[in-house]
């Protein structure tokens, strides 16, 4: 063949899964961007532990879940779980020691909204529900999980934030405060364990169309009248589209991605 003549057909080899062979816990997994994103990781080759406080949902989420990753030998389990509750968040994670022995990726997501309104009206119950589920959450989860994702030579922590954890919401304080703080625990935890060849990042997504956007206004619609101008894109995010970018921090693709926060927002900070 001539130096500048090339083949007619080029082939290239298939990719191997990117996750293959890693062991993902997922928090909140039962809808929305936790579905997603424990459909995502077993679609790429990760066994997943769905874990949440609704464990019929955790267990609907994982049989889709095996489905998903049954081309990839992917395998999921179920686990109803607090994640506000010390010793439920350590059974989980002996659980996940138990059944795979091993875990590379923790993706802290689950959250709830806390009441609306001025901190001078905020019910101090519900204030501390929120600061338990969406930060306390995530530190137990943490706490239990790295050390076997330390004996698994290392992994990825991913804290699911918002792009209210860098711009304010009027009347939102506990939720606005609890994502700022998962930025900044995220910080934190990369700092103190990358010597274990543990990362830790936050991704904040925009407003996505999920479940929790439904109990907030009623439909979608309404939804999308009020927040896609808030989004240069005009338009609201898809929960595959976060899960797109948790699969990356998981991956080997993100080896020198560490103390970083990932914003997937639409927009949204951009034009604040």
């Amino acid at each position: 063949m001539a130096e500048d003549e090339s083949p007619t057909h080029a082939t290239t080899a298939p990719s191997s899964p990117r996750l293959a062979g890693k062991v993902a816990l997922v928090t909140g997994a039962g809808a929305g961007i936790g579905r997603a994103i424990a459909h995502a990781f077993a679609a790429e080759g990760a066994s997943v532990v769905c874990l949440d406080i609704d464990g019929a949902a955790a267990e609907a989420v994982a049989e889709e879940t095996r489905t998903a990753g049954a081309e990839a030998s992917a395998d999921a389990i179920a686990v109803a779980c607090d994640v506000a509750d010390a010793a439920g968040v350590q059974s989980a994670v002996d659980r996940t020691r138990e059944r795979f022995g091993e875990l590379h990726a923790l993706v802290n997501n689950a959250a709830r909204e806390g009441g609306a309104g001025l901190v001078t009206e905020l019910d101090l119950d519900d204030w501390r529900r929120t600061l338990d589920v969406n930060l306390t959450g995530a530190f137990l989860l943490c706490r239990a999980a790295i050390p076997l994702m330390a004996e698994s030579g290392g992994g990825s922590v991913i804290n699911i934030a918002s792009q209210l954890g860098h711009v304010a919401l009027g009347q939102s304080a506990a939720y606005c405060a609890t994502k700022a703080a998962l930025i900044h625990l995220s910080r934190v935890i990369a700092l103190d364990h990358a010597a274990q060849g543990i990362r830790a990042n936050s991704l904040s997504p925009g407003a996505v169309e999920t479940p929790r956007l439904l109990g907030m206004f009623g439909n979608m619609e309404r939804a999308r009248r009020y927040l896609e101008p808030k989004h240069i894109l005009g338009r609201l995010g898809e929960p595959e589209e976060i899960a797109a970018a948790a699969v990356f921090l998981a991956s080997d693709e993100s080896s020198f991605v560490t103390g970083a926060d990932m914003l997937v927002d639409g927009g949204y900070t951009a034009s604040v």
